[in-house]
């Protein structure tokens, strides 16, 4: 630790993400990203990009991304809020709307970001404990609070709360912020964007690392009433005017406005995840209902690390966690077909050899 660094830095424990590592003919697994690359569209218009205008500053309002997810979700533009990736929108929504005299409240299994952010930006948090099933009990998020911020699809186990529960939530809390965040949504849930014209308080975080095949590119987007999004642009006007550069904006908006392909790749991988699943379950594993891009399986004879360690001697990654209460389970992410039937294979060997 340096001298030189702030009292905040010192205090600090980073966000760990997923390992990105570079070893040849790897079943990767680890890191939610899509098995299936980016529509041709959204290639093709970054490549149209490409030339001399990279020399001039990008659209500080992002209009035209934000005019595709307007019509895509049947609102109005100034009901979206553009930035680079939902990490930073988050940290917007930390910064602008979630510093208040109450702590707010989130899952006690959820996005491990979540105690960074409220650590990065002073929000002071309580965790609230999901059920056994690793439900949220949307009960226990009636009392005091200065925001409610949870995952939908939650991550890491991939449990969806139903939108009527949302709508509760929502009714039951309409003094404070509550946000969504629906990096899985597309993969067996329904958006709650279409609640935000009935509750000013309701704000839904979306990325374009998941469905759409972009996390290379590093876009989010947040849908709200105009009050909410007005805070966010405040705050980014502040640290950062031009969060999105050219090439990001002109593919995120093709992956956008390419319907088909996004239902098609979509689509394979919600069956891919049934197939998996059952495939697991054949093997001894259990695992709750996932509606996300993943499954959260446990074998009841096999600890969880030494599963991932013997895997990863197999060429397959898989992601651990150590948290308690799911130290036990491994978060495995829906490949291709053939990344599938690699990993279930190898898992076969690990469980025979033991």
């Amino acid at each position: 630790m340096s001298r030189f660094w702030s009292k905040l830095v010192h205090e600090l424990s980073p966000y760990v993400p997923g390992e990105q590592p570079k070893l040849a003919k790897l079943v990767k697994l680890n890191t939610n990203e899509n098995p299936y690359g980016p529509s041709p569209r959204v290639i093709a218009a970054i490549q149209a990009e490409l030339g001399d205008n990279l020399r001039l500053y990008p659209d500080p309002v992002s209009l035209r991304l934000r005019e595709a997810a307007a019509i895509y979700y049947g609102i109005k533009p100034e009901q979206v809020f553009v930035g680079n990736g939902s990490d930073e929108v988050l940290a917007h929504v930390f910064h602008a709307l979630l510093q208040h005299d109450q702590p707010i409240l989130f899952p006690d299994i959820t996005y491990s970001f979540y105690p960074v952010y409220s650590k990065l930006y002073n929000v002071a948090y309580q965790t609230i404990p999901l059920a056994d099933d690793f439900s949220l009990v949307v009960q226990d998020y009636v009392r005091p609070n200065g925001g409610i911020i949870f995952p939908n699809p939650n991550a890491p186990t991939g449990r969806l709360l139903a939108p009527e529960d949302i709508e509760w939530l929502l009714e039951q809390n309409r003094d404070s912020v509550v946000v969504i965040d629906e990096a899985y949504i597309d993969f067996g849930g329904e958006s709650a964007v279409y609640l935000i014209d009935r509750f000013p308080n309701l704000l839904v975080i979306q990325t374009f690392s998941k469905s759409r095949s972009l996390a290379g590119l590093r876009v989010g987007m947040a849908f709200g009433q105009t009050e909410l999004l007005e805070a966010l642009i405040r705050v980014k006007d502040s640290f950062n005017s031009y969060p999105m550069d050219r090439l990001a904006l002109a593919g995120a908006t093709a992956a956008m406005e390419d319907r088909d392909y996004f239902e098609t790749t979509r689509n394979k991988v919600i069956e891919s995840r049934l197939l998996l699943s059952q495939e697991l379950q054949q093997l001894g594993f259990q695992l709750p209902p996932s509606a996300a891009n993943f499954v959260f399986a446990r074998h009841p004879q096999h600890d969880a690390a030494e599963l991932a360690a013997k895997l990863r001697t197999q060429g397959v990654i898989v992601r651990h966690f150590k948290q308690a209460r799911i130290d036990q389970y491994l978060r495995i992410t829906i490949g291709t077909e053939e990344e599938n039937l690699l990993l279930i294979s190898a898992l076969k060997d690990v469980l025979r050899s033991d």
